[in-house]
């Protein structure tokens, strides 16, 4: 299938198009994120050092985050391919993947900043599971089991607009740099998930044709 990174603002919808597309096309969705946030729940020494570093809005170090990719990509069911998502995030973890597993695919979800910072802040979590949205669900209460709504600490919006200014400074040259390999596709990820997940498959689609 093809090896594919998405690209994008934090809650640019990253995560959830590479769940759809983990469906449509049975590649692996390997989220960073995802790992580290299982660590913090779990309480580990790495959950404890990552949570104080995402708390704070900032990356976690790349030699941390490489290894783990690494470790990841290495295993049977990436062999035809994956989806990454989270990952890289800096031009030396760029850099360092291309020496391990280039992506064929980089596909950069484009949404308007100021969107990105509504769509995060107002985002509420419970411990069941479920996740609302203030926009959609005013109540503080879980509508599946009652309990109190609660918002992740790296959700709040001064974190959520350094988290963006981390983006820009260390993040968005990824553009340019995937740019320069002829494997970057832009897409526009304002229009909601269905529009955007459309966007997307014609893009793997289309790169799967000449293959």
């Amino acid at each position: 299938m093809a090896r594919i990174v998405l690209l994008g603002a934090p809650g640019a919808g990253k995560g959830t198009q590479a769940a759809l597309l983990k469906e449509k096309y049975a590649l692996p969705h390997i989220s960073t994120g995802d790992i580290f946030r299982a660590n913090i729940r779990e309480g580990t020494p790495l959950g404890i050092k990552v949570k104080a570093i995402i708390d704070r809005g900032e990356l976690v170090p790349d030699e941390l985050t490489v290894a783990l990719v690494k470790d990841r990509l290495a295993q049977p069911d990436c062999k035809k391919g994956y989806i990454l998502d989270g990952f890289p995030r800096t031009i030396a973890q760029a850099e360092a993947l291309e020496g391990f597993s280039a992506p064929e695919l980089a596909i950069d979800i484009d949404v308007d900043h100021e969107a990105v910072v509504r769509r995060i802040a107002g985002r509420r979590m419970c411990k069941c599971g479920e996740t609302y949205h203030t926009s959609t669900h005013a109540s503080a209460e879980c509508a599946k089991c009652g309990a109190k709504l609660y918002q992740r600490d790296d959700d709040k919006e001064d974190v959520v607009r350094e988290r963006l200014r981390v983006y820009e400074a260390q993040t968005k040259p990824l553009i340019d740099f995937y740019a320069s390999r002829g494997v970057l596709h832009t897409v526009d990820g304002n229009g909601g998930v269905e529009s955007t997940f459309a966007l997307v498959s014609e893009v793997i689609d289309g790169h799967n044709k000449v293959r």
